[in-house]
């Protein structure tokens, strides 16, 4: 069985970890400067710690860490890897950051001589009993991670290089949580207006799946819109001189931050209340 080191332990992270020891593998982090909660939920999930010259030394060391700390985690890395030699592990970035970023991270990996894959991961943190994300891999030689398929994983080979795997994430999440910034965006609108009644209520009759969907997914996305904000950031650098369809983001993110604020308090309360309607049908 391969040994994986995986920073960090948070959200994503550690119930991968869990579902790669449940199925035989060893799975190293790093907990240097992490509270105890961290701490538990690494222990929860079978990670044993480890200095960043055993990190090195693992046959794959996964980045898992918000969009920002993607660079910081290449070059905290790039030195370790270098030393490692021909020991050293592949580096796989499964960061949502945008392709130019994606890009640049491997060059920092790539420099002293690392493999690098570019990672990218759809959908919720691994369950007992469900299948888990998508986890899909790009780069030339894709075997090394491609074995995890039979350690409880579903990955997947992404055709088309370095800056593939970032550019399906950048896609598909521009689509999913750009549909929800909409979504709230015109909830809290007609909330302001005083038609949030008859917007229901038009959704229930002409669109009842895109209803069920907001009713759903708007509650769902506050506790998230703090991590939700940067990565609208990095979609907008992934439109490029698209200039409309960067402002759409732009826009995204602005909208998750004040979300995700002391100043977004009413706006939460008002996507709760429209939310809570289905639970009023359903009384």
């Amino acid at each position: 069985m391969p040994t994986v080191a995986i920073l960090a332990p948070g959200a994503m992270g550690s119930p991968i970890a869990a579902r790669l020891t449940e199925n035989g593998v060893r799975v190293l982090t790093s907990l240097e400067g992490r509270g105890e909660a961290t701490r538990e939920r690494a222990r929860a999930a079978g990670m044993a710690h480890a200095e960043d010259a055993e990190f090195a030394r693992a046959d794959l060391l996964c980045s898992i860490v918000p969009p920002a700390d993607a660079m910081d985690v290449a070059r905290r890395f790039a030195g370790p890897l270098e030393a490692a030699g021909e020991g050293r592990a592949i580096f796989v970035d499964f960061n949502a950051v945008n392709v130019e970023t994606k890009r640049a991270v491997a060059g920092v990996i790539a420099a002293g001589g690392t493999p690098f894959l570019d990672g990218a991961i759809i959908g919720l943190p691994p369950k007992p009993g469900e299948k888990g994300p998508r986890i899909y891999v790009a780069g030339d030689d894709l075997g090394p991670a491609l074995q995890l398929r039979a350690c409880g994983l579903d990955l997947r080979a992404c055709e088309g290089g370095i800056g593939a795997a970032a550019g399906l994430k950048m896609s598909y999440a521009g689509l999913n949580k750009g549909l929800t910034a909409l979504a709230a965006t015109m909830v809290l609108a007609a909330a302001r207006a005083g038609s949030l009644e008859a917007l229901r209520a038009e959704l229930a009759e002409t669109e009842p799946a895109l209803l069920a969907r907001f009713e759903r997914g708007l509650p769902d996305m506050v506790p998230k819109a703090y991590r939700w904000a940067p990565e609208m950031r990095e979609i907008a650098g992934f439109i490029g001189d698209d200039e409309a369809g960067r402002r759409i983001f732009e826009g995204a993110e602005s909208l998750y931050a004040r979300l995700a604020g002391d100043g977004g308090a009413d706006d939460v309360a008002a996507l709760r209340a429209f939310a809570a309607g289905a639970q009023r049908r359903d009384v």
